[in-house]
């Protein structure tokens, strides 16, 4: 309501051409003076820190919309009004609310009391900060900012890998492994829709559709925890086995609109790349994402001859210069290890890559002497005593060298 209440009095400033009120002044007439008044006088029943964080959450939301249109940071949308009906809802307690953690290991908050706590992890170090989340199960988290040591970097390996990911597969390997692809709400399905046809016939505001929202949430909840799982295992065993890794950067927005939509979200690919990209920084690994347009399963991965696009239909292909059996989803995971410049063989198996040695003499003719020998060549095949069609390079034998 704080939040609301100031990001109000803010627009109506800017629509009146007047100076935005100050953090301070908020504070005063929003918190100090409406817990005086009788429609805000239950402000007086929640601490004070959380409604002062609400007034800085604004300011920082500002903040960032206007370095966005000045081009500092990723361009953002102006604050919003938040609803009470969110599906996701937070409070933050700083030190200064006098919040701590109980002997027995209860979260001590102010004026809400003692809160037994799972603990999921031990805390590192004295927290400073923490927020209490309500999401749309409601299920109530406990999210502490403490301070930490130097991040961990993992032994160096010569190991590199590849990424394609698809549909039928999850993720294929260059190294030639496939991860099956899960399809954790399709598996779902069923229970989903018997939750939400249960929804359907609950009257509009009655309790039993309030508790029956509450059972599709929960099971909506659980696909997408068991899915960010199995996307933190994978990634991390990924980044620990390899000293680097390379992506190639799909389209999902695109891929979203297609018929394919329900499948594209249930893989969570992004969510995949994003975990890879961070905690490749955190552990020392090197993550590479290699551009869309890249024709990973056009190039042959052993010779690396284009044999031009082919249909989804086309799982393997037979290269046409090489001869070679290619897997279209290995053939790719290599082919995205070569695009970012990872030493990977032919083969799939990830080897060294060698030095080059600097090319001592030139391997064809010198393009100011084939312009002449063109030219003298011509249409009529003089030289070779033969008629040469025109625009046809005639077999021109080398001339002989004066003699002296």
């Amino acid at each position: 309501m704080v939040y609301n209440d100031a990001l109000r009095a803010r627009e109506t400033a800017r629509n009146e051409s007047m100076p935005f009120p100050r953090i301070s002044d908020l504070s005063k007439r929003l918190i100090t003076e409406a817990k005086k008044t009788p429609e805000r006088a239950w402000l007086g029943e929640v601490s004070a820190v959380v409604l002062q964080q609400s007034l800085r959450d604004l300011d920082t939301a500002y903040r960032n919309f206007f370095e966005g249109l000045r081009g500092k940071r990723p361009r953002t949308g102006a604050p919003r009004c938040k609803s009470r009906k969110g599906t996701r809802q937070a409070v933050r307690f700083t030190a200064n609310a006098c919040w701590s953690i109980t002997a027995g290991g209860k979260l001590r908050l102010p004026k809400i009391g003692d809160v037994k706590v799972k603990w999921s992890r031990t805390l590192p170090s004295t927290p400073s900060t923490v927020t209490v989340v309500k999401d749309s199960a409601g299920r109530y988290f406990a999210s502490f900012v403490v301070e930490t040591g130097p991040q961990e970097v993992l032994p160096k390996t010569d190991a590199v890998v590849g990424i394609d990911l698809g549909l039928g597969h999850f993720a294929v390997l260059s190294d030639g492994r496939k991860i099956d692809n899960p399809r954790f709400l399709r598996r779902a399905e069923k229970k989903l829709k018997k939750a939400q046809r249960a929804l359907s016939r609950k009257e509009k505001g009655s309790r039993n559709r309030g508790k029956a929202r509450l059972k599709v949430a929960r099971a909506y909840v659980r696909v997408a925890d068991v899915r960010r799982d199995f996307h933190h295992r994978l990634s991390t065993e990924l980044i620990r086995e390899n000293q680097a890794v390379a992506v190639e950067d799909l389209a999902v927005k695109g891929l979203a609109r297609t018929r394919l939509a329900k499948s594209v979200h249930d893989a969570g690919w992004s969510a995949f790349v994003d975990m890879l990209e961070y905690k490749a920084a955190r552990y020392g690994r090197q993550f590479i994402r290699i551009g869309r347009f890249e024709p990973t399963s056009q190039v042959c991965s052993h010779c690396g001859v284009k044999d031009g696009p082919k249909l989804l239909q086309v799982r393997e292909w037979t290269c046409r210069a090489c001869g070679n059996v290619l897997d279209r989803d290995v053939n790719a995971a290599v082919n995205v290890a070569k695009a970012a410049g990872l030493a990977v063989s032919a083969c799939g198996a990830q080897v060294r890559r060698a030095p080059v040695p600097a090319q001592r003499g030139e391997a064809g003719t010198h393009p100011k002497r084939s312009s002449v020998r063109w030219e003298q060549a011509g249409t009529s095949g003089r030289q070779t005593g033969e008629d040469v069609k025109p625009g046809t390079w005639p077999a021109i034998a080398p001339a002989t060298p004066p003699t002296a």
